[in-house]
């Protein structure tokens, strides 16, 4: 440790965004690396928070809805789940752990977690209480909803405090947009 305590921020690591209504290339081999990655490196964090999409069947973003995506994340769906193998990883950490929902309102979007106003309270609670130096962010999509909760993260707890495992961050778009966060904002990353 660096004389303060590490976060981990596992966004959206949901069956629908791996192999599910929305998947993204390289989703499975990610999140399969990541779980690897959490049960090797555990005691790095005092920390973690996933975050989860929780969408109602009539969400503003469905296409039937007039949104620009399938349906996916539906509450309670085999869609919405934990990946597994990164749910197995999970149970095996022995710090403080918060799973959060977001986009559970018909007619709001959220990308990111610090949009839902109790979820942000928590996750600044947890900054503050747990003396959190360092969030490391990943998931999925890595240009849609990892890049947005980045930014808003950003401009609530500083650029300094992040850094983004990139490795486990599948995007739609290749990694196009996040990289271009990452060089411009000068983010810390590892690649």
């Amino acid at each position: 440790m660096k004389g303060y305590n590490k976060l981990l921020m596992i966004v959206d690591p949901q069956v629908d965004f791996i192999c599910g209504a929305l998947p993204v290339s390289g989703a499975v081999t990610a999140m399969d690396s990541l779980a690897q990655y959490i049960d090797e490196n555990r005691d790095e964090y005092s920390h973690i928070v996933v975050t989860a999409d929780r969408h109602p069947f009539d969400h503003l973003s469905f296409k039937n809805r007039g949104g620009e995506w399938p349906a996916h994340c539906v509450h309670d769906s085999i869609g919405a789940a934990v990946w597994q193998p990164v749910m197995d990883a999970l149970s095996r950490f022995k710090g403080k752990m918060a799973f959060l929902h977001k986009g559970e309102r018909h007619d709001r979007e959220e990308y990111s977690i610090f949009k839902n106003e109790n979820a942000l309270a928590e996750i600044a609670e947890m900054i503050t209480a747990g003396d959190i130096g360092q969030i490391d962010i990943c998931g999925i999509a890595g240009d849609v909803c990892v890049a947005d909760t980045l930014l808003d993260g950003i401009e609530i707890f500083g650029a300094a405090k992040f850094n983004v495992l990139l490795r486990f961050c599948p995007s739609l778009d290749g990694g196009k947009r996040l990289n271009e966060i990452i060089s411009k904002l000068e983010i810390s990353c590892d690649r």
